[in-house]
């Protein structure tokens, strides 16, 4: 085996961009193209462009496929309407995460199920195993598409002039089968940034077409190419939680605020039941720490595992920092003790290579679009 990254079916078009490129799960992905800030600006004012072909697709398939993933996961999947999607959960007996999904049913007895990158390969072992006792086929399809991002106000506009697909009846969490600038896709109205788009699974053969018709076509309308660091601080911003970070087998998703995903009353037994109704017990009885945005009062960048603090105690950890362009502020996502978790929270701050930075305690997300 060799220790080369994987490259995208994108790959010379990015490095023809003069994209940075950097390694990201064995992946060779782009960290940006220009100015970072300029990125995160453009999708939450116009639109960009991203590959995320780095994303494990898992498909399974047969007439107890619903089945084989209600035991899989943590999610209802029988309450999926076709051409749906859900956002969900594959734990470990113990309840901790093992990576959080979004399943989309593509047919009566089909479903795709999509994993982060670094965790593909975890995800696809474990799906295989628990299906094994059901009529259901469990298949890696992570060379099988390329998946292109178009996410911002303006991407709806864009998407429009190359597709005839109906994107106006194509709801939040749904996807449908169509042709995009004349390359067969499955539209997604899907994203991690907080704002309206677009997720397009392709052949990887027709990538490279369908980033160069979007590009044109949002040209416009100030679409610009986008990498991996921009989707960050875009995630970072809406509160969405990135595995191993918000999200780590070490926590279950009632530990994580994302008890809502578990759902004890579908039929049937799941991987994790028992430990996650202790779990969620234990949670209701006496609230673990929560996770709870915090934004700077100085101008010092928060780091993951940086410690949060209170009358010179420690009472959480930082998961996630960066600087946000919509704010203006560094803003962090960190786990708090209960006690200091509410918004408005006073004298809390980070510990910032020795100093206390002060810090205010927000609900999250730190930015919500307007409908």
């Amino acid at each position: 085996m060799s220790n080369a990254p994987r490259l995208t079916a994108l790959d010379a078009l990015h490095r023809s961009l003069g994209a940075t490129m950097t390694d990201f799960a064995g992946w060779d992905m782009p960290l940006r193209y220009g100015s970072e800030r300029d990125e995160h600006n453009a999708v939450r004012t116009r639109a960009g462009l991203f590959d995320l072909s780095h994303m494990g697709e898992i498909t399974v398939t047969g007439p107890e496929a619903m089945k084989a993933l209600n035991y899989a996961l943590v999610g209802n999947i029988a309450t999926i309407g076709p051409g749906r999607a859900r956002y969900t959960m594959i734990c470990q007996e113990d309840g901790g995460i093992v990576d959080d999904l979004i399943v989309y049913r593509l047919g009566d007895t089909e479903y795709m199920v999509v994993a982060n990158a670094g965790n593909a390969q975890i995800v696809l072992d474990a799906i295989t195993e628990r299906a094994a006792g059901f009529d259901a086929e469990v298949r890696d399809d992570r060379d099988a598409y390329a998946l292109i991002a178009v996410q911002g106000p303006a991407s709806p506009g864009i998407l429009k002039s190359v597709t005839d697909a109906d994107l106006d009846g194509l709801k939040y969490y749904a996807g449908l089968p169509g042709t995009v600038a004349g390359v067969p896709a499955l539209i997604a109205r899907t994203g991690y940034t907080g704002e309206d788009g677009f997720e397009l699974f392709v052949a990887p053969e027709h990538a490279e077409q369908l980033w160069r018709a979007l590009t044109e076509a949002g040209q416009d309308a100030g679409l610009v190419p986008c990498g991996l660091s921009c989707r960050d601080t875009l995630r970072l911003e809406a509160g969405m939680p990135l595995y191993g970070h918000e999200l780590t087998t070490a926590l279950t998703p009632f530990d994580a605020g994302l008890g809502r995903v578990v759902k004890f009353e579908k039929d049937g037994d799941f991987v994790g039941r028992t430990a996650l109704e202790a779990a969620a017990e234990k949670a209701a009885a006496n609230p673990p720490r929560k996770l709870v945005g915090l934004i700077a009062e100085g101008r010092r960048v928060p780091r993951a595992g940086f410690s949060v603090v209170a009358d010179g105690e420690v009472i959480g950890e930082v998961t996630s920092g960066a600087p946000s362009p919509t704010l203006g502020k560094p803003i962090a996502i960190a786990y708090v003790d209960a006690a200091h978790a509410a918004p408005g929270t006073a004298g809390v701050g980070i510990d910032i290579r020795g100093t206390h930075e002060a810090y205010e305690v927000v609900a999250l997300p730190f930015y919500k679009r307007e409908k």
